[in-house]
């Protein structure tokens, strides 16, 4: 059974119906996502829905007849649904497990994929889309997190109870769109969108996912949400780093009329042509299989004038994209519909942050305070420049009036951000020289570490968004993980806390990480060679501790060496910490001198981890509070 899980906590079940659950696999906003296995030892996905949505029967009549539509989608590049129980105390929803890391994970760890790999990325995924448009769903949440690369062939997850497209206004919500800002579709940011999101609007997402993983980057940039909403309403997407009939391709899907945008099986049909298609098919078999499975139907389902489904297009027929809705103000009621995607990433996100409309008549006051970038997102992490566009005149149509609503947005969050309201939920970027200048990338010649030997940055990420790191808000252990111009760890309880980031393997390393204790009796902890034991750095007031973790009980801690300060550390002093780990040894660093070292072979692999570790005999009330920025990893050259 796969080890990618986390343990059960009190309360969470121990078996559903006839499958045994055994671990935590994520988080989202409808409810868990459990790791089970059925009853001939398969491992499924079992999603299972928050109490207070169990209880409301409009949610329920809603979540029946999604399944009932999810469980028509053939498993083409997709993880299969296999069972479901709607009408259980506590619905759930039964889906494959597959066991492979998401491309965001994939992109964020080893950087844009190879020609031939994005290659197999754009079928697999168009082939996925391919299954799910035929059966009448739309999944409207199409991103990077929801695509793993399991072996064999990439599979699209989460489209399950996505909304299909005749969603009405009984089951939304007026004031949110539902989706990942980034990878959202422009029709989607207007409140005339209101239960009308089509197939179209998932090809957006198909070419902005694709321009990530062939890029490294989100081709509208990666500034705050509404900035990014912005650009995708006004400005080309920047494709620098796609070429030849691919990109021709993305930038096709990245139209801003949902019309101008190909249908998946027209995808499909151009990517087979392509000149790396052969050897992107040739290495994956099943994606070969699932594709000929997908060209074999002969039929699909199409989208009449009210956006229903059900009626069956000839094949060869011209695709159903409906015209863009008309400008005409929504009825009383109208919203934009509540997406019921779980998440299945193994931590909690908050990348599905919700834009919120703002009434039209405040925007041109907005548009004076926030003018929009017209340049291209640049392909570095810095903010985008240039002067802004002349206001839109009274012919400018829907996207005028769309682009204002969003410009206000701009304004508004902006504005609860400086007050405090966001609680990290979007944060905006560090926007400094330092770090404008600043890349993730790394260098490829080496440099002298403090160990004397030649190393080569691995990376070198500043901690001022997310990017190696990300953000984490955990309830149940009072603790957050925040983007605050620095990672910013905060408990409010004594105890022992890690924050997701870096999946790198390290043997050999060095690294240096800046610290600040925000609050008195905090201490950081820099846990190393570390995965399910390893050793932790504490770094406190009044000096270094090492400590063991594992030995002796997945829990279990024990201090094996202290290294005082000649100077204690005062509440927000900067001290630059360093570890080199070579072999059973290790050298512990103050603002680059040596502070001691210790020799012990018990862990030679594992993760570097950021956190918070206060001292368990503490006596200070909370919160703890400790920040970090400019993490470096080098390793021995090759």
């Amino acid at each position: 059974m796969t080890g990618n899980h986390a343990p059960l906590r009190d309360g969470d079940p121990r078996r559903l119906g006839r499958y045994t659950v055994i671990g935590r696999l994520g988080e989202g906003g409808m409810g868990t996502v459990y790791l089970a296995t059925a009853p001939d030892g398969v491992p499924v996905a079992v999603k299972v829905v928050r109490i207070d949505l169990a209880h409301d029967e409009q949610f329920r009549r809603r979540f029946r007849s999604e399944v009932n539509r999810a469980r028509q989608v053939p498993p083409f590049c997709t993880a299969e649904v296999l069972d479901a129980a709607p009408d259980d105390e506590r619905p759930y929803l039964v889906v494959e497990y597959v066991d492979g890391p998401s491309l965001a994970a994939v992109v964020r760890d080893r950087g844009p994929l190879s020609q031939a790999n994005l290659h197999g990325l754009a079928i697999g995924v168009a082939t996925a889309l391919t299954a799910i448009h035929g059966a009448g769903v739309v999944h409207r949440d199409l991103k990077p997190n929801n695509v793993l690369l399991a072996a064999g062939s990439p599979k699209v997850i989460d489209f399950g109870i996505a909304h299909s497209p005749q969603a009405t206004t009984g089951h939304t919500r007026t004031d949110q769109v539902v989706g990942t800002v980034a990878y959202m579709a422009p029709e989607r940011f207007g409140p005339e969108s209101s239960g009308s999101t089509t197939p179209a609007a998932d090809i957006f997402s198909w070419g902005a996912v694709i321009a990530y993983a062939g890029t490294g980057r989100n081709p509208f940039g990666s500034d705050a949400a509404p900035v990014v909403a912005a650009r995708i309403l006004t400005q080309p997407p920047d494709l620098t780093g796609l070429s030849g009939p691919l990109r021709d391709l993305v930038e096709q899907a990245l139209a801003k009329d949902p019309a101008e945008r190909p249908t998946a099986r027209e995808l499909i049909d151009r990517l087979l042509t392509a000149a790396p298609a052969q050897s992107a098919l040739a290495r994956q078999p099943e994606l070969l299989a699932a594709v000929e499975e997908a060209q074999a139907t002969d039929v699909a389902t199409a989208l009449d004038g009210a956006g229903s489904p059900g009626t069956v297009a000839a094949p060869g027929a011209a695709p159903a994209h409906p015209a863009p809705p008309s400008p005409a103000a929504p009825s009383p009621g109208a919203g934009v519909g509540a997406g019921a995607g779980l998440s299945t990433d193994a931590t909690t996100r908050f990348d599905d942050g919700a834009v919120p409309h703002v009434p039209a008549a405040a925007a041109p006051v907005a548009a004076a305070a926030a003018p929009l970038p017209v340049s291209p997102a640049p392909a570095g992490d810095g903010p985008t420049s240039g002067p802004p566009p002349a206001p839109p005149g009274p012919s400018s149509g829907r996207w005028g009036r769309v682009t204002l609503v969003v410009v206000a947005v701009v304004a508004l969050v902006t504005s609860l951000t400086v007050a405090g309201l966001m609680y990290g939920v979007i944060p905006l970027p560090d926007r400094s020289p330092q770090a404008q200048s600043s890349s993730s990338a790394a260098p490829t010649s080496p440099a002298a570490s403090p160990s004397g030997a030649a190393d080569q940055v691995l990376f070198f990420d500043r901690l001022t968004s997310e990017n190696r790191w990300q953000p984490r808000e955990d309830k149940d252990n009072d603790t957050t993980c925040a983007f605050q111009n620095a990672l910013v760890v905060t408990r409010q309880s004594v105890g022992s806390y890690r924050c997701p980031g870096a999946r790198d393997q390290l043997t050999d390393f060095t690294m240096t990480v800046d610290v600040r204790l925000q609050t008195a009796a905090s201490c950081a902890g820099i846990w190393f060679r570390f995965d399910t034991g390893g050793y932790v750095l504490r770094v406190c007031a009044d000096g270094y501790y090492v400590l063991t973790h594992g030995v002796g009980g997945p829990s279990a801690v024990t201090t094996v060496g202290t290294y005082p300060f000649a100077a204690l550390l005062g509440v927000n002093d900067l001290v630059k910490v360093g570890i080199v780990a070579k072999g059973p040894d290790m050298t512990f660093t103050r603002d680059g001198q040596p502070l001691g070292t210790y020799k012990d072979p018990t862990f030679d692999v594992g993760r570097v981890v950021l956190g918070i570790f206060p001292d368990p005999k503490t006596t200070a009330d909370p919160p703890f509070s400790v920040a970090f920025t400019n993490i470096e990893v080098r390793v021995p050259t090759p």
